[in-house]
């Protein structure tokens, strides 16, 4: 029986094998993953008791089931159904330009692979190699105040920028954040879905999933194609984000929210935890003060996050980004645009943890400024992106 630093050494062992006999154990993978009744944790298990992971097509009912396997999914490999899944899923994920990373490839993150029940098949469309680069996850509630908003933009802005790979789960809210802050950076990023890598969810971020994968980012998914949004996926795909990445960030998130449980992911994993600590009166701020209070490391600016990384993955991320750390550094690397005076002063009523309406805005200034000059400066604040606009002409700061 091979134990599990053998599994970890499987595609290197294997190195004088043919091709035929690799792409036949990834097929076994790819079987036992589609077979019914089978966790990771049931795979990976009978997997270190074969040779190969080619031999499962080859066993008897009676030692598949010798694997605790349940009777229906023993009989389901038996039948030669599991193959027959796994081919025509080779042949769908094909037709998406996408591919399949097995726990037995070389391409199988080093750092997935520590977590208790890492998933076996890896579905992933675009860059698999950034599965292995040093990453944090940036996490957060569904509905968050312009403030979380903001906050998460700008953290997985400058974080990217240094070329440590933001990952997220494109939810709405705070993942999306994360997701714009590192496009915004003109840097890669990685989306762990829920569902199947050809099913986008929510719908409405159809064009930023377009927008990752066309600036080199990859969408990765457990599951196979053609899955569509089940509740208890979701919960689940949260241990791949957190496994995935040197960290976990929070940035808002309530007492019930599904991001607690990706944080205790987190500290299962005994990966880092940082939080953004928020208005004690917001309910939307319990889940990221809680863990500070807990231990986590309390995050305002990129570095308070840079400073506590690994020296080696610090290091490394220096070098391939050509910059020294530079702890006097402001927390943005991108340059203030000059504002005019009209500017300004629209800036200055603006504010970053609540929006304005517009009637609000005009009547602030309306000794100052006319209607003309406060509507020209809020299109040129927000075209440099001091500024954004809510819905219903409400205008928040960014930060």
């Amino acid at each position: 029986m091979h134990d599990v630093s053998a599994m970890k050494i499987l595609p290197e062992e294997t190195a004088g094998t043919t091709g035929a006999q690799l792409d036949e154990d990834r097929l076994a993978w790819l079987a036992l993953a589609l077979s019914p009744g089978l966790g990771p944790r049931r795979i990976l298990d009978a997997m270190k008791a074969l040779d190969a992971p080619s031999r499962i097509f080859t066993l008897s009912l009676t030692e598949l089931e010798g694997l605790r396997f349940p009777a229906e999914a023993a009989q389901f490999i038996f039948d030669g159904k599991a193959r027959q899944a796994a081919e025509a899923e080779r042949v769908r994920v094909a037709g998406q330009s996408a591919t399949v990373v097995t726990y037995g490839c070389p391409e199988y993150p080093e750092r997935l692979r520590e977590i208790y029940d890492p998933p076996p098949v890896l579905w992933v469309r675009g860059a698999v190699g950034l599965l292995g680069r040093p990453s944090i996850a940036i996490v957060g509630t569904r509905h968050p105040s312009p403030y979380g908003s903001g906050v998460a933009e700008m953290l997985a802005r400058d974080l990217a920028v240094r070329r440590l790979l933001v990952v997220s789960g494109m939810a709405r809210g705070i993942d999306t954040c994360a997701h714009k802050g590192a496009l915004a950076a003109r840097m890669p990023t990685v989306a762990v879905w829920g569902t199947g890598i050809d099913v986008i969810y929510p719908k409405e971020n159809k064009k930023l999933a377009e927008e990752i994968l066309a600036t080199g980012g990859a969408i990765v998914s457990e599951v196979p194609m053609g899955t569509f949004p089940a509740p208890q996926n979701f919960p689940r795909r949260n241990r791949i984000l957190s496994g995935l990445s040197v960290g976990v960030l929070v940035v808002e998130a309530s007492e019930n929210s599904g991001t607690r449980v990706t944080a205790r992911c987190a500290a299962d994993q005994n990966r880092d935890l940082y939080a953004v600590p928020g208005n004690v009166t917001s309910k939307n701020s319990w889940t990221p003060n809680t863990l500070i209070k807990q231990g986590a490391k309390l995050v305002a600016t990129w570095e308070d996050v840079w400073e506590d990384l690994p020296s080696q993955v610090r290091m490394e991320l220096e070098q391939e980004a050509g910059i020294e750390s530079k702890p006097e550094a402001a927390a943005s690397l991108l340059p203030d645009p000059v504002l005019r005076p009209h500017e300004v002063m629209v800036l200055e009523v603006l504010r970053s943890d609540e929006s304005l309406q517009i009637d609000e805005v005009l009547e602030l200034l309306e000794t100052q400024l006319t209607s003309s000059e406060v509507f020209t400066a809020l299109f040129e604040l927000e075209i440099t992106g001091r500024i954004r606009q809510l819905p219903g002409k409400n205008y928040v700061r960014t930060l």
